[in-house]
Formats: structure tokens, C-alpha cells, sequence
């Protein structure tokens, strides 16, 4: 059940039922005892994981156990901040970017690593990494500057050239070889955060 209020309390019971009772108990210490009115649009009963608080909700496996995740308003405000970190029309150079990433990054895990998914934070770590790709691709405007990069990073020629020589967009072409050739192992020594490893020496600390 949840509530409004500065932090929107949430209350947990064994039942809907139960949860009935209690808001109807609450509703009527409020406006009897308080003179206070319930915002009914805000106050609702229902299951845990339709409920969201403090940027997590919930969800149930299949053996029944109810485990904590990242809401999904959540992983959309932290893909906005990512996406405006990211952005690749900003002339920044990838030290900063990195170096931006990192200090957001730092603190948004150290709060939601009391979340239970561990994927939903490699799913995440992984569309940084695209994102950084796309703009290192979006700063080798020249074919000729691509030449040079993509032979840098041990690529073979056959997919040098018509890389090289694409058209499409820097967030497909963030896809692929790219992928491949600046892969985990390449962003980490860039200096780059992981999320999945910081989760994880997290998780063990506590």
C-alpha cells in the first residue's frame, strides 16, 4: 500500500484485504484526528512490485521470493543524465567524458546497489560503452582519420576499408567491429568505471 507524504511511505501487508483495512484506518486518523484530507489520486493498495519507492520496486521469481530492482523511472532518468553526458555534438574530449561519467556514476551506483538484478546494470554498463563508441566515431569525421584509428586498433583490413568508407549513422556504427575492438578491456584502461564490478565489491561489502 502507498501513501503520500514527503517520502511516500509504503506499507506492507499480508493481503489486499488487509491492506484495505489499514488504508481505511489510516484515512480516517487523517482527516478525524489530523483534519487532514488523503490524496486518494496518490494513496492506492496493490501488489509490491506495481509499487515504486525511493526509485526501487519490486518484482516476485518464480519461487515466490520477492526480490528489490531498479524502478523504471529510474533507468530512464539515469540513461537521460548518461544520454546528456554522452551527448555527441558537445566538442569534449574523451578524458572528460570518462572523468563526468565516472563522478555521476559513482554515486547513482553507491544509492541502487541495494538493488537485486545484477543485469540490469550490465545492460546499462554496455549502452555507456556504446555510447562512448558512438562518439569516438562521431570525432573521426574523415575517412582518412578512420583509416587511421580503426588500423590502430588491430582490425584487420577487410573490415577496415568498407568501415572505413560507411555511411550510416555514429550509433550504428557504434555496433560491431567497434564493439569489438574497444570492448571492456579497452575502456577500462581509458579509465572507465564499471558498474558491474563496482556493484558487485559493493554487494560483498555489506
Amino acid at each position: 500500500m502507498k501513501l503520500p507524504g514527503a517520502t511516500h511511505p509504503n506499507i506492507y501487508v499480508r493481503s489486499r484485504r488487509a491492506g484495505e483495512r489499514v488504508l481505511a484506518s489510516i484515512r480516517k486518523f487523517l482527516q478525524e484526528r489530523l483534519k487532514l484530507k488523503l490524496n486518494e489520486q496518490k494513496s492506492t493498495v496493490d501488489r509490491p512490485w506495481k509499487l515504486k519507492f525511493l526509485g526501487f520496486s519490486m518484482y516476485k521469481r518464480k519461487a515466490g521470493e520477492i526480490r528489490i530492482r531498479l524502478a523504471r523511472q529510474s533507468i530512464d532518468r539515469v540513461k537521460t543524465k548518461i544520454r546528456a553526458l554522452t551527448a555527441r555534438n558537445q566538442p569534449i574530449a574523451m578524458e572528460e567524458r570518462i572523468r563526468r561519467l565516472n563522478t555521476y556514476l559513482g554515486g547513482w551506483i553507491g544509492y541502487f546497489a541495494l538493488a537485486e538484478t545484477p543485469s540490469t546494470f550490465e545492460e546499462i554498463e554496455g549502452w555507456i560503452r556504446r555510447r562512448l563508441r558512438m562518439c569516438l566515431w562521431k570525432q573521426w569525421k574523415r575517412v582518412r582519420t578512420r583509416y587511421r584509428e580503426l588500423r590502430a586498433l588491430g582490425l584487420p583490413e577487410w573490415v577496415v576499408h568498407p568501415f572505413a568508407n560507411a555511411r550510416k549513422g555514429p550509433w550504428r556504427m557504434a555496433h560491431g567491429p567497434m564493439n569489438r575492438a574497444l570492448d571492456n578491456t579497452y575502456w577500462q584502461a581509458q579509465g572507465l568505471m564499471s558498474l558491474t564490478e563496482r556493484y558487485r565489491r559493493l554487494r560483498q561489502a555489506w
